[in-house]
């Protein structure tokens, strides 16, 4: 958070909640006009990355529900929420790309060219 947000918040804003990565969730403190909706924002833990937003709080921030959802635990199926990993160490390299070698492995024969007229 850069020195102007923060001195913005300090003064006008009301602290919602947090999420698990240590993110604060805030809400202007005075009620907007009428027609208008009350600004929400967020102070990021870590360098500001929209992707690190869990999508329980992703709903409030865009006003897809009125209050935070509640943590009542993940289901089983559910894995917990990750930040887009695109561009680091950590992203998705499939076997062929440089980084793991370049080779991929040989065509096995399923495929068919198509020729033009044939």
């Amino acid at each position: 958070m850069n020195i102007g947000t923060w001195i913005y918040t300090k003064l006008n804003g009301r602290l919602v909640g947090t999420d698990g990565a240590g993110n604060l969730y805030y809400t202007h403190r005075r009620a907007a006009p009428d027609g208008q909706r009350t600004r929400r924002w967020v102070a990021f833990a870590g360098a500001a990355e929209a992707s690190a937003v869990p999508p329980e709080w992703h709903a409030w921030l865009h006003y897809t529900v009125d209050e935070p959802l509640a943590d009542t635990g993940r289901k089983p199926w559910q894995k917990p929420h990750q930040a887009n990993a695109t561009g680091t160490a950590a992203s998705y390299r499939p076997a062929g790309h440089d980084y793991q070698g370049g080779h991929r492995a040989k065509a096995t024969g399923d495929y068919e060219s198509w020729t033009p007229g044939s």
